[in-house]
């Protein structure tokens, strides 16, 4: 009797959190695929409750959550759908989250203080995650905290295309805003064909500690000034960096940033500064009390869903970047 070989077929499987599912809508529709239903609540006591409403075993499943405000509730609720997923037998898990929390906190400053972003990427290991897509990390490092694939994607070439469709680029300054993103402001330059500054902070010694002299290295006199940062939280440090380049000579500056998480003062900082344009992209939600004129904000969802489809295929994200690694 011969033997009968059968072969399952692999089952791409997109699940979203509640955080942000209006993203989630948008990377299944560039994929041509539906999200997983889910059943997901809140006890009373704020316990987080997931199941999914349909066979999840064997499947390859992506969980997309942004980690927006309430940034802990979401993360947990995360972290409880990759388990749950787990103990459903699927077959391998990735975690999509476009904006990764606690980032910041990747290093010791001082004595007694926590690596958050280490003990993040331990949480999603123990759920049961077995691979994470991100996008433009605090730092690059990051990678290394997680102990499995890490496909860390830039929005680069979605930003700067952006800036070459609506600047003059010969009369562009790509600026790095503090030292941390030179490298990324270099690679702007490399896209761009444009000059590089950078901002140089450095603690006021009149001041006893508390104001920060903001030093233009650079030529930016008379130009369009383009800061590239990571992301805009409370715009304090934008804004200031903004007025120094004004105060040098240039004669416009837009704002880039990947991420949008524009925390208590930071709508009214912007929109009540001389800076022209806030670009962002839509890896965090921004409710329409958060939007402004000056505000362009760019989709995220089909280099995401670019990148799940590499995933699930076996190709490679690294070629969806030119000369990104």
């Amino acid at each position: 009797m011969s033997e009968i070989k059968t072969q399952v077929e692999k089952k791409l499987m997109l699940f979203s959190g509640r955080a942000y599912p209006e993203l989630a809508k948008e990377v299944a529709a560039n994929l041509d695929c539906a999200l997983v239903p889910t059943a997901a609540y809140d006890f009373a006591n704020g316990e987080t409750f997931v199941r999914f409403l349909e066979s999840v075993r064997g499947s390859d499943a992506f969980v997309i959550q942004s980690h927006t405000a309430p940034i802990n509730q979401w993360i947990m609720e995360q972290l409880i759908m990759v388990d749950a997923l787990k103990r459903a037998s699927a077959a391998r898990i990735t975690v999509v989250a476009p904006f990764f929390g606690y980032a910041r906190q990747d290093k010791k400053h001082r004595g007694r203080e926590p690596i958050s972003a280490r003990l993040m990427a331990d949480l999603f290991k123990t759920a049961g995650a077995d691979r994470m897509i991100t996008v433009d990390l605090h730092t690059s490092q990051i990678q290394g905290f997680f102990d499995g694939p890490v496909d860390h994607l830039f929005a680069l070439e979605l930003l700067a295309g952006h800036v070459a469709k609506t600047l003059d680029t010969s009369q562009v300054t790509v600026v790095a805003p503090d030292a941390g993103r030179v490298r990324v402001a270099e690679r702007w330059t490399d896209r761009l064909g444009c000059p590089l500054a950078i901002i140089h902070k450095r603690r006021d010694p009149m001041v006893a500690n508390e104001v920060k002299v903001f030093e233009v290295v650079g030529q930016v006199e008379g130009r369009t000034c383009v800061i590239v940062d990571d992301m805009i939280d409370t715009g304090g440090t934008i804004v200031k960096a903004a007025e120094a380049l004004f105060e040098q000579g240039a004669a416009r500056v837009v704002v880039t940033a990947t991420h949008g998480v524009l925390s208590g003062p930071a709508v009214d900082r912007l929109k009540n500064s001389r800076i022209s344009e806030v670009v962002l992209c839509n890896t965090l939600p921004i409710p329409p009390e958060k939007q402004f004129d000056k505000l362009t904000v760019l989709s995220i969802a089909p280099l995401l869903a670019s990148a799940i489809n590499e995933v699930f295929h076996g190709g490679s994200v690294t070629s969806l970047f030119d000369g990104e690694a």
